[in-house]
């Protein structure tokens, strides 16, 4: 599966399943590009067959519900929905 690559201050790994579509996705990636973060994300409703599988396999290992946003910082924490607060936290920033 190839993920999409948005250059930025390295602040760990961070991979996010999202959709095309999805305002609170949208709003998750201006939070991170405004902060000036590397990301990964993925927009699971754009692929199709094995991509798309292993994509939903993927997200289901760290949020078995399957909603979207679905942020993974570091391989260690999930943060499901747009959460400004829990995101900025779970990259070191504010409380």
């Amino acid at each position: 599966m190839n993920y999409n690559h948005v250059k930025g201050k390295n602040k760990g790994e961070i991979v996010i399943y999202a959709l095309s579509t999805c305002v609170w996705c949208k709003k998750t990636k201006k939070m991170l590009n405004d902060m000036g973060i590397e990301y990964y994300f993925v927009d699971v409703d754009t692929l199709s067959g094995e991509e798309r599988r292993e994509a939903q396999e993927e997200l289901g290992k760290w949020n078995p519900s399957g909603s979207f946003p679905t942020v993974v910082i570091g391989g260690e924490k999930c943060i499901v929905g747009y959460d400004p607060d829990k995101i900025k936290k779970g990259l070191g920033h504010g409380k």
